[in-house]
């Protein structure tokens, strides 16, 4: 296939549940990226694991994603938060009627699942690993040429290759960047106590550290912890024998799950912000990373993509619906006015936690701890941040509400 009706330039996460999302609704699409599939497919845990709202999750369902996850994820079904290891803690524990908060998945294994889905779906053309050498936007359309020297038409192309988009870049997309000038270290432990599928947010000076609860392996309970450190100090702490990594590791957990074994690799991150200021140009969308990326803070990080998913395919295929140009500049205008307080609010948030909780100083903590016992003791404002963890407030597209377009 070289022509589709939308080209989408990076098969990650956010790419190829887009590709997905458009052809359980009859459009086509050419999925670049270049990947080895053999290196993003490895059976091996690298340790990275992503917390899927329960909203995304909707959408993963509706799509038939989320049958092939079944089994293979930990729900959540609260979330405690402290500052530091103080004994008052803000517990976020829904009914369970509600179903749960999120649930916590391997990286790999969403991976593999949208791969699976993707090569039995007829309206995707999987080119893994491919190139863009150039793309030409005009009124007439889309052409990208490939290093290999093929040329791919659409109407539509849509950057979804993360951070360092290139499509971004070429376009002339300003974008509003800084560092944290932290480090994320990411690992999955093993821990001697179960977890009942809470994760914890323990909040520090230094910066936060987070706990999420997955799945047991052969060996018992595992978590995967997000820990920010200073950015000096980031390949230090990664590369600490692991006996002084979990020692390290326990006192920052106040030693809750008892002792702890390592349970994959470890690896780090550096932590930054940056927001478009549009995520719309001619015949082009961007989505997920390419579009923005926030601080780990409050695991929002892949759901904002799954939202502009959502929300992309929406608008596509009502339009196509309608017999429209999928690059037609009103399709565009709308994704564009949908995803931008929605993505702009939850941006700002998480970099106002970051700042936030990194205040040193007792009137700092005092006030922080304050904040928390308020939210705890006032019932629709609890209901809120819940709802908010859940992805489930605005103007939801309706496959985030688990039904089809």
């Amino acid at each position: 296939m070289e022509r589709a009706d939308v080209i989408i330039l990076g098969g990650g996460l956010v790419g190829l549940t887009l590709a997905l999302a458009l052809d359980a609704h009859g459009l086509t699409s050419i999925v670049v990226d270049p990947a080895e599939p053999a290196a993003v497919l490895a059976k091996a845990f690298d340790g990275r694991a992503s917390a899927v709202a329960s909203a995304s999750h909707a959408m993963l369902d509706a799509i038939g994603i989320g049958a092939r996850l079944a089994g293979q994820g930990m729900p959540i079904r609260a979330i405690e938060v402290r500052d530091g290891l103080s004994p008052e803690a803000l517990l976020f524990d829904p009914p369970q009627a509600g179903g749960p908060l999120g649930v916590m998945y391997e990286n790999r294994r969403l991976r593999a699942a949208l791969h699976e889905a993707a090569a039995e779906a007829p309206g995707i053309a999987l080119l893994m690993p491919a190139r863009a050498a150039t793309t030409e936007r005009d009124a007439a359309g889309v052409a990208v040429r490939l290093e290999d020297g093929r040329t791919l038409t659409a109407a539509l192309l849509i950057g979804a290759e993360g951070r360092q988009s290139p499509t971004r870049a070429a376009a002339g997309i300003n974008v509003a960047r800084w560092s944290y000038d932290h480090t994320a270290v990411i690992a999955t432990l093993g821990h001697e106590r179960p977890h009942d599928g809470v994760a914890h947010e323990i909040f520090y000076p230094a910066g936060p550290f987070a706990l999420l609860p997955m799945p047991n392996d052969a060996d018992g309970p595992r978590s995967a912890i997000v820990w920010t450190v200073a950015a000096e100090h980031g390949a230090a702490t990664i590369g600490l024998p692991d006996r002084a990594f979990m020692a390290e590791a326990e006192k920052r957990m106040g030693g809750m799950l008892g002792a702890l074994r390592s349970a994959s690799p470890r690896s780090g991150y550096p932590l930054g912000f940056h927001h478009t200021a549009r995520i719309t140009a001619e015949r082009l969308a961007l989505a997920g990373d390419a579009a923005h990326g926030i601080h780990p803070i409050a695991g929002q990080g892949l759901n904002l993509g799954f939202r502009d998913v959502a929300t992309l395919a929406e608008v596509l295929v009502e339009g196509a619906r309608l017999g429209m140009d999928l690059g037609d500049a009103q399709l565009l205008a709308r994704y564009e006015r949908w995803r931008a307080l929605d993505s702009f609010l939850v941006a700002a948030a998480t970099d106002s936690l970051t700042r936030l909780f990194g205040l040193p100083g007792a009137p700092a903590r005092a006030i922080r701890r304050f904040g928390l016992g308020a939210v705890a003791r006032i019932a629709p404002l609890k209901a809120r941040f819940m709802a908010e963890a859940r992805g489930e407030t605005g103007d939801l597209p309706k496959l985030l509400q688990g039904a089809t377009i």
